[in-house]
């Protein structure tokens, strides 16, 4: 297979950091962003949540993207061919420069794969990406990689590899350039003042479509009344993760608009199967029959999300209709409560942090508890959430609220790194779901892929390591002049936005 594409856009999001930022109102000149928390790195390598994927992915190009409509597209690369079913060539751009002058090369993009498949590096995103065996320069604009075995999913996941510049990376060492990236996007890091701000500059000799907007300030605002006040009195113009009620009042704001869309992101419970309690399949079956998730949706989210019975959403690949998953049944939940006896009572820490919306939390723990459960809430900074949410099952908590995005609509990128053993973000130990996943991963055959994710969900469901919730939609405010359309992988692109009069 062959792609060839013109390709002049360039990739942006946003996140940011705390409180505390001096008032500073939003003009074309200098575009605001309200996040809900400090980034945890800039490094696009080391951490994998949106708060940070907002910000660094203006400031790096990734060797493919996808477009508006969600197909895949050249970046970096210009074209690429399979040689076989575990090699494929890439051809590279050759005017592409870093933000400090240098020249991006294969080498760049080769240096780019080994360190993020290096386990001695050990990226969370490692599982997204281990597949890939090799990665050999043919010529300064030309790449060949090979997996381990046919990889469907390669190019899927190849949509969010960030290039980096090896030459500054070994110079520096992995903290200062996260404290400084250099990438080679459409936006400049400038500063991050920790606890105030990140801000970022116009990269003014981008290769590709250049960003409307000369600065870029991120701030982390973590409640959402302020987010809404902010848009309201124009010092914002941009605003993430809104609820159902902030987007009613957008709606009736002479300065503000809301932005909806569905997302490819589920929402879910991840229940820590390995220690007890919750070792104990009845009491998962419980927990699953006890959370109501059409009033969650209906009652808390406005009807903007829609409930789900697997652990995917429509807009991913592996997606199957028909899936029975346990349903809302109170007195069923308690009755498997009660079969359990005492240990069903042993006090059990809910993990969130306050990038979620704590109405769905505390209504899950309220769920919860009405069965019979004895959940407490568990809040943490999101980087101490993530440090936790990814230790293995021997060092996180019992459940922990979550909404995963891999940002590549392939199921791989959802439930290897969910459920496999391998993966530090699984809390649940089962070999049949493992060659399932395994399988699933190394055979080009869609009808194939399809039948092993459709035994996966059935799993799922009958035994609950993972209670998936709702397909989440995005809901941002922003002010009145901004154009702009949100896409199911919530890429925050800033230079496919503009104003209009």
């Amino acid at each position: 297979m062959i792609r060839h594409a013109k390709y002049h856009a360039a990739i942006a999001l946003a996140s940011a950091l705390t409180m505390g930022a001096a008032p500073a109102f939003a003009s074309k000149d200098r575009f605001m962003v309200d996040l809900v928390s400090e980034p945890s790195s800039l490094d696009p390598q080391i951490q994998w949540n949106p708060d940070s994927y907002y910000v660094y992915r203006n400031i790096f190009d990734n060797l493919i993207t996808r477009d508006d409509k969600g197909e895949i597209v050249p970046q970096v690369a210009t074209s690429w061919k399979y040689l076989s079913d575990t090699e494929i060539e890439f051809d590279l751009r050759s005017d592409i420069t870093f933000h400090d002058g240098s020249k991006l090369t294969a080498d760049d993009v080769v240096y780019s794969v080994k360190r993020i498949t290096d386990p001695k590096f050990a990226s969370p995103q490692l599982g997204q990406f281990d597949k890939i065996a090799d990665a050999v320069a043919l010529s300064p604009t030309k790449v060949k990689l090979t997996t381990n075995g046919a990889y469907p999913a390669l190019l899927a996941q190849l949509v969010k590899l960030s290039i980096i510049p090896k030459k500054i990376v070994e110079d520096v060492g992995k903290d200062a350039f996260n404290l400084k990236p250099v990438g080679s996007g459409p936006y400049k890091f400038e500063s991050w003042q920790r606890g105030v701000a990140v801000t970022l500059t116009r990269n003014d000799n981008y290769w590709g479509v250049k960003g409307p907007f000369p600065t870029v300030v991120f701030r982390a605002v973590p409640d959402g009344a302020t987010r809404v006040a902010n848009l309201q009195a124009g010092s914002t113009d941009l605003a993430v993760t809104m609820d159902s009620d902030q987007a009613a009042q957008l709606k009736a704001s002479a300065k503000a608009q809301p932005l909806i869309g569905l997302t490819e992101r589920v929402a879910y419970i991840r229940l820590n199967t390995t220690k007890p309690p919750l070792n104990n399949i009845k009491l998962r079956l419980a927990a699953a029959h006890a959370i109501d998730k059409e009033g969650l949706v209906q009652g808390i989210l406005g009807g903007y999300d829609k409930p789900v019975p697997e652990l995917l959403t429509p807009a991913i690949f592996g997606w199957i209709d028909g899936i029975k998953a346990p349903g809302y049944d109170l007195a069923k939940a308690k009755a498997l409560v009660a079969e359990v006896g005492p240990a069903a009572k042993t006090e059990i820490e809910l993990a969130t942090s306050p990038t979620f919306d704590q109405r769905i939390v505390q209504a899950i723990q309220q769920q919860l508890n009405e069965a019979g459960f004895n959940v407490k809430i568990g809040m943490s900074d999101m980087a101490t959430y993530l440090k936790r949410a990814q230790a293995g099952p021997e060092a996180t908590s019992m459940l922990s609220f979550g909404r995963w995005s891999c940002a590549c609509q392939d199921a791989d990128g959802v439930l290897f790194p969910l459920l496999h053993k391998s993966s530090g973000w699984s809390a649940y130990r089962n070999p049949k779901v493992d060659a399932l996943l395994e399988d699933a991963r190394q055979t080009l055959d869609a009808k194939k892929r399809l039948d092993d994710y459709r035994q996966v969900h059935e799993i799922v469901a009958a035994e609950a390591p993972v209670i998936p919730l709702y397909q989440a939609a995005a809901l941002y405010g922003a002010t009145k002049n901004l154009q702009w359309r949100p896409t199911p992988n919530e890429s925050m692109f800033l230079n496919r936005m503009s104003w209009k009069d």
